[in-house]
């Protein structure tokens, strides 16, 4: 089965045809450096990831780069480094913000067991690929300049050839539509109120630059030209797909895909648009005021990162997905009993499961895909000879693992929940004892014939976990071996 993806510019789904096999290129956008990513922010990376890790599938290692920039210019961190480090001067204390951010970022996007892209540019190390692109659009009459600012004009690039696709098109809605719901600036300066801001003058004491299009005062970039200028720079005039959440369709991915087409005077900037769903919290939308905002640093606190991370694969990409404690316990229990059905033996691609793959091939169907590891679980748990267990074992480890689950090894993963047990109810009976009593059994019978280094080799191992034995004796005097959780 061929990849197929929906396009959120012709609003269908369609063969992924890439423009080049051997360099298949994806651009997403990153955060913005200034707090804590919350568990939306989340969404995007892991959906992103999965797809990221499909391509390599699909295309090898080698042959797919994935650029997911770091937005360290914005009025957000401006503002927190004057509240945060009111002593230094403003752009110390920037640095010290966005560094300090983007740290605690990774830190979070590693533990959902999400791979770092290729490359990860920041907007600031690209000011110049952004002037160029500003005087590109100068020069083709598709931006001008007024009051020190340089301002793009929808109304020409619709106003101009052909070959350009119209603005409006990526969000479906036309120019008046796009006035009506104005997330637009009214300014005396604009010609249009859809103009938008490419350049700005830097107000006292904020970070700038030399300006382009001869504007004497240093000023400093519109959100939007960075994330053209970053793409370029990485991944050409035109590549493959851009990605993001629903709610950078408009204004940020129509205003990034109308400046690089009127810059490269092309009818598109990528070949497919892919946009994920939003995301509510016990049936709520998410917001400070209602006390449901919560980070993924927090719920790292509480989960194991493939918890979160499965949770938010078991719906599609494009549909909303509620997020709850409930959802959240059902992926603990699923992910434990899978990890307690394969060995931690390794795995290859060529062991992943057809089916499984197909599911992810259409339009990265997971919930289809997890549907697949559920019937794989079941069928190892059914009657078979020993050979097609194995098989079964390893067709439902290597599918998993294509999408980042299962990839710690089991007792690193019961070390995360004990960790956590005295914070939620985890179902122990159900998820741990078996294990644990497979162990004490092995080692029972690794003393009867006096193999002490193995049976010390499995008490070392559930000690680890955080399990402790105790060997004594029962009632009649026969050797037995209890256990419980270190404290």
């Amino acid at each position: 089965m061929e990849l197929r993806l929906y396009d959120t510019l012709t609003k269908e789904k369609r063969p992924f045809v890439p423009l080049d096999p051997k360099n298949v290129r994806m651009y997403v956008c990153g955060p913005t450096v200034y707090d804590f990513a919350h568990i939306g922010n989340a969404r995007p990376v892991i959906v992103f990831d999965v797809l990221f890790r499909l391509l390599r599938h699909l295309y090898g290692e080698a042959h797919v780069k994935y650029v997911r920039n770091i937005t360290d210019v914005d009025d957000k961190i401006n503002d927190r480094a004057a509240r945060d480090f009111p002593g230094l001067p403003l752009n110390e204390a920037i640095r010290k913000v966005t560094e300090l951010t983007e740290k605690q970022f990774h830190e979070d996007v590693d533990a959902l067991g999400s791979l770092r892209p290729t490359v990860e540019p920041r907007a600031t190390e690209h000011i110049a690929e952004m002037r160029a692109i500003i005087e590109r659009l100068v020069a083709g009459g598709f931006a001008y300049v007024a009051e020190d600012h340089v301002l793009f004009s929808p109304q020409a690039m619709n106003a101009a050839n052909a070959v350009l696709p119209r603005y409006g098109a990526l969000a479906n809605r036309s120019l008046d539509e796009m006035i009506a719901g104005a997330r637009v600036d009214v300014a005396p300066y604009k010609r249009d109120n859809t103009d938008f801001v490419l350049w700005k003058p830097a107000k006292p004491g904020e970070p700038s630059w030399p300006s382009p299009s001869g504007i004497a005062t240093p000023g400093r970039p519109g959100w939007h030209i960075e994330c053209s200028a970053m793409a370029w720079t990485h991944l050409g005039e035109q590549f493959d797909i851009h990605g993001g959440g629903i709610d950078l369709v408009f204004p940020h991915h129509e205003n990034e895909l109308a400046q690089s087409c009127c810059a490269f005077h092309a009818n598109r900037m990528a070949n497919t648009w892919m946009h994920n769903g939003f995301l509510q919290v016990e049936s709520e939308k998410m917001s400070k005021s209602l006390g449901n905002f919560i980070t993924i640093r927090e719920l790292l606190a509480d989960w194991p990162g493939e918890v979160l991370r499965l949770n938010m694969l078991k719906t599609h990409y494009r549909s909303p997905i509620d997020w709850t404690v409930a959802g959240l316990r059902e992926s603990q229990t699923v992910l434990d009993r899978w990890r307690r059905t394969v060995s931690d033996n390794g795995v290859s691609s060529d062991d992943v499961d057809g089916d499984f793959c197909a599911a992810l091939k259409d339009d990265l169907n997971t919930s289809k895909a997890i549907a697949r590891l559920h019937e794989l679980h079941a069928m190892i748990k059914g009657p078979s000879s020993g050979l097609a267990q194995i098989e079964l074992q390893r067709k439902l480890k290597a599918s998993a693992n294509l999408i980042g689950l299962i990839e710690a090894p089991f007792k690193d993963w019961h070390r995360q929940l004990l960790a956590k047990q005295t914070k939620f109810d985890l179902t122990w009976d159900e998820t741990l004892e078996p294990f644990i009593e497979t162990k004490i059994y092995e080692r029972t019978a690794a003393r009867a014939r006096k193999d002490f280094k193995e049976s010390d080799r499995i008490r070392d191992e559930l000690a680890a976990m955080g399990i402790v034995l105790k060997d004594g004796k029962d009632a009649d005097g026969n050797p037995i071996t209890t256990w419980e959780i270190a404290r």
